[in-house]
Formats: C-alpha cells, structure tokens, sequence
C-alpha cells in the first residue's frame, strides 16, 4: 500500500481476549480479531503517520460500579477479560476527550451491549455493557455535564444499552437492527421510546430480514442525522456491530463493506466500538478496514470481500417498513417535547414496569420489576427488584435503587428512605443503592444476607 496522509488522527485499541471463550468453537472467539489484526497489517493501515495503536487499561470495580449492579459483586460476574474490554473503551474514550487523537476505535471482545443494568450473568454472549462503562467513566471526568449520543448498527437489538439509558435525558440512544420478531433478543419495537425522564431519546429502527445498505443509510441520512443535528451531542459513538453482514452466521441481513464504510463516513462519529460480527474470515477483516479508512479520511472504494455476491450492492429499493418505521420516528422526534408525561406514562408519582429477561448465555431467568419515579425537577430515581433463577435452581431475590446524576434534593432523600425501607425487609438476599454523583459514599452501597 502507498503511504497516504490521513485527514483525522486516529486511536485503535485492540484486545482479541486471547484467553477467553464461551467455548472453544463459540461463535464469540479470539478468531473475531486474529484475522482482523492479520488483515489491517497487510493493508499497512498502522504504517501510516495518522494511525496509531493503544494499549487497553484494565477496568476497575468502580469502573463497573458507575454502570451496573452485579449480582453478587463484581469480582463475582467479570473475568479479566471483560475487564479489559470495558477497560480499552475507557482508553478510546480517553484518547478522543484529551485530544490526544480526534477519532478512537476499540476492536476488542468480549462484546456488551446486551449486558442490562442489572447483571446476573451474561446474555447475548454480553456480561458488562462497555459502552456504558466509557460513557459512565467520561461524564465522571465533567461532573455528568456531558451529552452522548450512541448509534448501535448491530443486528441485534441493543437491549442493555436500551435498559441503562432508557430514563437518562442526557443520553441519545438510537439502535438499527433487524426486526426483534425475527432475531434474539426480541425487543427493538418502534414504539419503545424511552422512560418518563427522557422520552423520545431511545430511537429502534428495526429492518426486515434481507436489509442491506440502502435500508441502513436510508436510516442514517433520513432520522439519525437530522436527530444528532438537534439533539447536538458532545461526544457521538458508534456501537458497531457486524453481524449484518451478508456472510454473518446468525443474522438474516445483507450489508456490505462498503456499505459499513459509507455509514461510518456519514455518521462521522468520535469513537467506534466493536460489537457483534461472526464471519470470522468472510466480513470482519474487510469490515474493519473499511470503517479505519472511513475514520481516518482515507479512500475506502477499494474495499471488497471476495466472496461478494453479484448486484448485492446494486439493489437501490427501500424496503417500505423501513420508510415507514423512518417517518414514525420523525414525527416522534419533532413532537417529542409536546407529550403529556401523564398520557403516555399513566398518573400517580411513578411509572412502573414488568418484565420477563432470559439469559441465553447462562439460561438464568429473571423477572424484574421497576418503579421510576415521576419528577419535574429531575429524571427521577429508579426502584428495581429482580427475582433471577439459574440452571441449578439457584435462586437470587435483590432489590436496588439507582439515583441518576444531577438528582434533584426531593428525589435524593426518596432515594435514601427507599434503600432504608428495603434494607429492613427480610425479602430480598441483597439490597443495592446506586449514586453516580455523591464522593462521600460508594458508588454501590451493599445491605443484606446474600454471598460477597
């Protein structure tokens, strides 16, 4: 390859978890990585001057403790290798925020963005959700002063990421991925938009089995520009998963190389990080390259997998639900602040939720309650009790309570009388209190009779 000037300086991360596997012929394997690694030295990519590899830091339990509530602990649920993982996003965040590079890119595993906040195992070969671990860790750097916007491209609907930021109105999330009814984990409706505190800020554009690219960038260049151009976020991340690619494994969709590479162009976001892609040798290697030439300003044209198949990009119709579900989102958008919370949200003081989660990767079942609480002053605190069964039988009853940053004075003594009330019953083995924001306490205070 001749050496070309990039036009952005760019951070890759990169971390293949050598010693982790679900199992040693898992889809999820340090192969995902090996035959990219293998391919961006062929290219020369980390020749160029405006390339440049960083090492990941290891995560820390506050790390982790910004973001989630791990049942038991987290020395319990997290291997040194999602510490890492969650730990190399961290480093990507860090790069772009002190400008030490404009734009950052963690190729790293195991993937996060169906880890809940709430983690009793993995699911969706997901344990800690490291998007959120980097966005916890930078808003901690600017006092919860910082707008994001995360744009998940994987086939699977971002559930965790969804779940986390669902009542946060500093956070933009907006998920493409194919239709739930048809994949894992089946959530991802149009009319999923988002908790009382943030409504209209969780966008899902689900497409039908079949997409391609014109489907997803119609997507881009129809609702996800307009949204980032209103919404003006500080920081942009793309979570970007690969497994709809037309080779992946698992998935039903038909995107191409080029077509990761033009999203990436368009999109123009500060970090990219990895997520799902199980076409080890088919798609990731080409995808990869494409979406660092398209980071870096460089040409990406060249780009093509050999086992391309004729007219797979020439294809220009958009599927009509698409168009549909594009135009739904637009009018939610533009009328999103003239909701009545009551009309969709119910009176009262709290809006409350049941659900039913599975955990494929571990067969852990759960049934989760919540209560947000309905507050014009803030985004209201958040009362969950999780009731979660693994295989064994093994039976776990926790309740938590979780305080969002800049929590208004009425909703922090709330928040503290709701932990003493669930801390006296003798219901639940554990009992979590969550406050990203207070240096005089932990970020997880722990009562209760459950394993340490």
């Amino acid at each position: 390859m001749v050496k070309m000037a990039t036009k952005t300086k760019l951070g890759l991360v990169f971390f293949p978890a050598f010693d982790w596997a679900i199992a040693p012929d898992h889809p999820e394997r340090e192969e995902r990585l090996l035959y990219t690694r293998d391919q961006i030295r062929e290219e020369g990519l980390l020749d160029l001057p405006g390339i440049v590899e960083f090492r990941p830091q290891i995560a820390t339990r506050q790390d982790i403790e910004r973001v989630h509530i791990c049942v038991p602990s987290v020395e319990k649920v997290c291997t040194e290798s999602h510490l890492i993982a969650a730990g190399g996003t961290i480093t990507a965040g860090e790069l772009v925020v002190s400008g030490q590079t404009e734009r950052a890119f963690a190729l790293l595993r195991p993937p996060g963005h169906h880890a809940l906040r709430i983690v009793h195992g993995s699911r969706g070969f997901c344990t800690i959700n490291i998007e959120a671990v980097m966005v916890e860790y930078l808003r901690k750097l600017h006092n919860g002063r910082l707008r994001v916007a995360i744009v998940d491209t994987d086939a699977h609907h971002a559930d965790g990421t969804q779940d986390i930021y669902y009542n946060d109105p500093d956070v933009l999330h907006i998920s493409i991925h194919q239709d739930g009814r048809t994949l894992y984990p089946g959530t991802g409706a149009v009319d999923e938009l988002g908790g009382p505190g943030a409504y209209g800020l969780t966008l899902n554009v689900p497409l039908p089995p079949g997409s391609g690219d014109a489907e997803v960038l119609y997507a881009v260049e129809h609702l996800v520009l307009p949204v980032l151009r209103d919404f003006q976020p500080d920081l942009i991340i793309n979570a970007a998963g690969q497994d709809n690619h037309f080779t992946d494994p698992i998935t039903n969709m038909k995107v191409t190389a080029q077509g990761y590479a033009r999203l990436t162009e368009l999109l123009a976001p500060d970090l990219v990080v990895l997520e799902g892609g199980y076409s080890i040798e088919g798609a990731l290697p080409y995808v990869n390259v494409g979406i660092i030439l398209a980071l870096a300003g460089l040409d990406y044209t060249g780009v093509r997998e050999p086992e391309l198949p004729p007219g797979v990009q020439k294809d220009g119709r958009v599927h009509e639900a698409v168009v549909r579900n594009v135009a739904f989102l637009q009018e939610v958008w533009a009328r999103r602040q003239e909701i009545d919370p009551a009309a969709v949200f119910g009176g009262g003081n709290y809006y409350r939720r049941k659900r039913h989660l599975y955990y494929d990767t571990d067969d852990i079942h759960e049934v989760q309650v919540e209560a947000i609480k309905m507050c014009a002053a803030c985004s209201g605190y958040r009362e969950l009790h999780s009731f979660a069964e693994d295989r064994r039988r093994k039976q776990a009853r926790i309740a938590a309570v979780l305080l969002p940053w800049h929590a208004c004075p009425a909703c922090r003594q709330q928040a503290e009388e709701a932990f003493a009330r669930l801390a006296a019953e003798p219901d639940w083995d554990d009992v979590y209190y969550q406050n990203p924001a207070d240096p005089q306490r932990p970020l997880v205070s722990k009562a209760g009779r459950g394993e340490s």
